[in-house]
């Protein structure tokens, strides 16, 4: 069984700052590529960054130079510094991993979301 876990949502003030941390955890052999999306209300689910399986990062264009994504491979953890904040980053944030199990499977899993909200 596989787990993610998101924390640092929460209400900042246009221009602001947060930083959004995930943690997997469970029967995992290896994490093939991991990162973060958001849905908006009324919208559909957007990739905002993410590490692909080759390591290299990729950034929605409407988030390159203001957030950044890291990770600790030793912890199974991935990161979301955003700043910059404008209210068109108001979403709920998924962390979002492509895991490959002890048993040898491989599938798609979601955190279970994230509020962030931008107050202008």
């Amino acid at each position: 069984q596989v787990q993610l876990v998101e924390s640092g949502g929460g209400l900042v003030q246009a221009g602001g700052s947060l930083r959004l941390s995930c943690a997997a955890s469970g029967s995992i052999l290896s994490i093939d590529s991991m990162g973060w999306y958001r849905q908006a209300p009324g919208k559909q689910r957007d990739l905002v960054a993410i590490f692909t399986g080759g390591g290299s990062t990729n950034y929605a264009d409407s988030v390159k130079g203001r957030f950044a994504i890291s990770r600790d491979n030793a912890k199974k953890m991935v990161y979301l510094q955003m700043t910059g904040l404008n209210s068109e980053d108001t979403a709920v944030y998924y962390c979002y991993a492509r895991i490959t199990t002890d048993w040898s499977v491989r599938g798609n899993y979601w955190g279970q979301g994230t509020q962030v909200t931008v107050s202008s």
